[in-house]
C-alpha cells in the first residue's frame, strides 16, 4: 500500500489537529475515484456534541517549496478540486 512520504510539515499539522480535539481516522485518507487510488494526507473527526454527530475533514498538506510558486499554487489547486469531487461522490456531501 501506498505511504505518504512523511516530513516535519505532516507531523507539525497533525500534532496541532490533535492538540485542537481532532481525532486522526486516517493517515493517509484514501478514496478510490474514476479507477484512479487518492491519498489525501490525513484524514480526521471530532464529535461536536452527543446529538449533532460529528464534524469530518480531510486535510493535505503543502508547503510551496518549489522553485515557482504559480507552479506549486496550480498542482495544489488541482488536488484540491479532484480531492473535493471525490469526497463529495464518497460522503455525499
Amino acid at each position: 500500500m501506498y505511504k505518504a512520504a512523511f516530513n516535519h510539515p505532516h507531523d507539525v499539522v497533525k500534532s496541532a489537529l490533535e492538540k485542537e480535539g481532532w481525532n486522526i481516522t486516517d493517515d493517509p485518507l484514501f478514496l478510490r475515484f474514476g479507477g484512479l487510488e487518492l491519498f489525501i494526507d490525513l484524514g480526521a473527526e471530532r464529535i461536536i456534541a452527543a446529538q449533532k454527530g460529528e464534524e469530518r475533514i480531510a486535510v493535505e498538506i503543502k508547503s510551496f517549496v518549489g522553485n515557482s510558486a504559480t507552479t506549486e499554487f496550480s498542482n495544489a489547486l488541482g488536488k484540491f478540486l479532484k480531492y473535493q469531487v471525490a469526497l463529495q461522490e464518497e460522503y455525499f456531501i
